[in-house]
């Protein structure tokens, strides 16, 4: 079964400070909970998403256990939007939508993923039981730690 996960988030900065920090792979480590064991395996830490481009990762979302994720981008409009789609890793199917939107308050960023487990029925018990929680605590943290970075007010 395909589930859907959709967040958004207003950031009070300019359109190139939030594509500059979204658009970089080594900042996602920084934006998902220290328990995952998230680690970009790839090395760039100047380079910006390009379409095409490969992303290898380990995360340990269960007792510590490593496992490796590999991301394609398969979609970049520069200062818009950009999709990464897993080619390999604990899914069986992972496609994730960012959409960066400027307003008259900075930035709304929004965040759409179809994902689906392997399994047939466990891996739907597994979505109820652990899962579907688990993501909506990573993307929880996220939020808090964007908040922080972008929305607090300096004095």
């Amino acid at each position: 079964m395909r589930y859907k996960l959709y967040r958004e988030q207003q950031l009070a900065c300019d359109l190139d400070t939030a594509w500059s920090f979204f658009s970089s792979p080594m900042n996602l480590s920084e934006i998902t909970p220290k328990d995952m064991g998230f680690v970009v395996v790839s090395d760039f830490r100047r380079q910006e998403i390009a379409e095409g481009m490969i992303i290898d990762y380990l995360v340990s979302p269960i007792l510590r256990f490593p496992l490796k994720w590999k991301t394609k981008i398969t979609q970049v409009e520069k200062n818009k939007s950009f999709t990464d789609f897993q080619l390999k890793g604990p899914y069986a199917y992972w496609n994730h939508f960012h959409e960066f939107i400027p307003n008259e308050k900075g930035v709304l960023v929004k965040d759409r993923v179809d994902y689906e487990l392997p399994l047939g029925i466990l891996g739907t018990i597994v979505h109820g039981v652990f899962v579907k929680k688990k993501l909506e605590q990573i993307f929880d943290y996220r939020y808090q730690v964007l908040e922080k970075l972008f929305n607090q007010t300096k004095n």
